[in-house]
């Protein structure tokens, strides 16, 4: 018995930390892989739905502020498949509205509501004066203050280049689209812009999300 061979077991595995460690990592590797690559090459997950479109400079300044001051941290944009969801914010979300977004804002966390729908359902000034002081119009908000962007102007902002960016990256900016995004910033503020970002979320895609969601339901 003792020139008997040594065979991999799953003994073997649970009493060595290194080898247990390196195919942990190399099953749950493959495993992510085996679940990831697929999204690159399926039509729903890399085409955009009818109705989304690259965002306007303002939008794009507006979004890049909205990710600087942590609102992603608080606000999900991502509706789940739930009736309760559903009912309370609209039609879930699907893949083909964020095709443009880098990086995309789905989320979980949820100290506020869910944002991907909450374009038009309100008025600018109501989005104001929420920045400004959400108490004024949700008495029981605990969401911070943000009463300096509309004294930050977006003048100047870096974004062409970041325009410029985006459609490396797959976004399909013409050459017009990047020459004339700078006038569009001319004479506005931070607070315009993340009011213009807010005011887009969800509206133009919300009749294609209906369809989609209403025939899935049939089968």
């Amino acid at each position: 018995m003792s020139g008997t061979k040594k065979r991999f077991s799953h003994e073997l595995l649970e009493r060595n930390i290194g080898l247990l460690i390196f195919f942990s990592i190399l099953v749950v590797s493959f495993s992510g892989l085996v679940q990831i690559i697929p999204l690159f090459y399926q039509h729903s997950t890399t085409t955009p739905i009818e109705g989304v479109a690259p965002y306007e400079s303002l939008r794009l300044v507006g979004r890049d502020i909205y990710i600087r001051e942590g609102c992603v941290g608080c606000h999900s944009q991502q509706i789940r498949q739930l009736q309760s969801e559903v009912q309370r914010y609209g039609p879930y979300s699907v893949a083909g509205e964020s095709v443009y977004d880098h990086p995309f804002l789905w989320g979980s966390k949820r100290t506020g509501p869910d944002l991907a729908r909450v374009g038009q359902r309100y008025s600018d000034e109501w989005h104001r004066i929420h920045l400004r002081n959400p108490r004024d119009v949700v008495k029981e908000s605990n969401m911070p203050a943000y009463p300096w962007l509309q004294h930050n102007t977006v003048e100047g902002a870096d974004v062409q280049d970041r325009m410029k960016v985006l459609r490396t990256l797959g976004v399909p900016y013409t050459d017009a689209d990047i020459e004339a995004a700078p006038q569009a910033l001319v004479g506005k503020t931070e607070e315009d812009a993340v009011v213009a970002y807010l005011q887009g979320l969800g509206v133009a895609s919300r009749a294609a999300a209906e369809a989609i969601m209403q025939a899935g339901g049939e089968h």
